[in-house]
């Protein structure tokens, strides 16, 4: 199975851009929480996204039981790409929340050598499901505020190279640092599978001009997170907080981008309606930056 997709310029006569969702969005929230697996409807939301014309679905793997996370168990993936063979819908990438919780700095030895360990079966599993990328997010309390920090992430997640390459499966940070530090920071790895996801929202809420950011990150930018947010405040529905969206999708054809777009945004009683509304929302600006 391959559904590894272009993150660059287009090349061979691509010409769409492809909308996933994050996991959870088309079915009832969990606990009032506005992300988390759906351990009772995952297998459900795959034929969801096949019905209302999503590309594919960014799995959820936080720590919570997560040695049960089917992407996690050899049984589950299993399952995972049976129901992409019944419904086309890939799995594009897995947002591994898990390192919020478990990041690979500020914590004692013993707990960076499990979250090694956690990340390199990641990796595999991802390669089994047909997933280009592993998203790592150090954002909110797992921010990057050191060198020791910084120091500690990229001797921790190197280790993990060697499977990644053999796999080749795509290692996506997200962080908070401005632009020139966050590529910065990638550069240091010196290696073409490290890669950034570009999130809407959080950016707005840093008060970053996405223009700066997009283009300083430029040719490693793999994925992007669509939601907005207040500046310093929480997630809004789209168009409602402080996402400058002309200026993403003018950066974003500036820079040649032909990645994947994913529905990460603000939670609604009418989920399935919600993610449509917002699928139409991206087209809009799709069809307007990159006609």
């Amino acid at each position: 199975m391959d559904n590894q997709m272009s993150t660059g310029p287009m090349s061979g006569g691509r010409s769409t851009h492809h909308i996933g969702v994050m996991q959870g969005r088309l079915v009832p929230q969990i606990d009032g929480r506005i992300q988390a697996f759906p351990w009772e409807r995952w297998r459900a939301e795959f034929e969801l996204a096949r019905r209302h014309g999503f590309h594919s679905i960014e799995f959820v793997f936080e720590a919570e039981r997560f040695d049960e996370n089917p992407i996690f168990t050899d049984d589950g993936a299993k399952e995972i790409t049976d129901l992409i063979d019944r419904t086309g819908i890939q799995v594009s990438s897995i947002c591994a929340d898990y390192f919020m919780d478990h990041p690979f700095f500020r914590v004692l030895s013993s707990e960076r050598e499990r979250s090694v360990e956690v990340l390199a079966r990641l990796i595999e599993q991802a390669a089994r499901v047909g997933a280009a990328r592993v998203e790592i997010p150090c954002v909110d309390h797992a921010s990057i505020t050191s060198e020791e920090d910084r120091q500690a992430l990229l001797k921790a997640v190197s280790r993990c190279l060697p499977v990644a390459e053999r796999h080749e499966v795509e290692l996506v940070f997200e962080t908070s640092l401005p632009p020139a530090e966050f590529r910065n920071l990638l550069e240091r790895f010196h290696h073409p599978l490290i890669k950034a996801n570009y999130d809407t929202g959080n950016s707005a809420s840093l008060g970053y001009d996405p223009t700066e950011e997009l283009t300083t990150l430029g040719e490693l930018v793999a994925n992007i997170h669509i939601k907005d947010r207040l500046l310093h405040g929480t997630t809004v529905p789209l168009g409602t907080g402080n996402a400058d969206f002309p200026a993403v999708f003018s950066a974003l054809s500036q820079i040649g981008y032909w990645g994947e777009f994913i529905l990460q945004t603000a939670r609604d009683p009418d989920d399935v309606g919600t993610a449509v509304r917002y699928r139409d929302f991206v087209k809009g600006y799709l069809a307007r930056s990159f006609s």
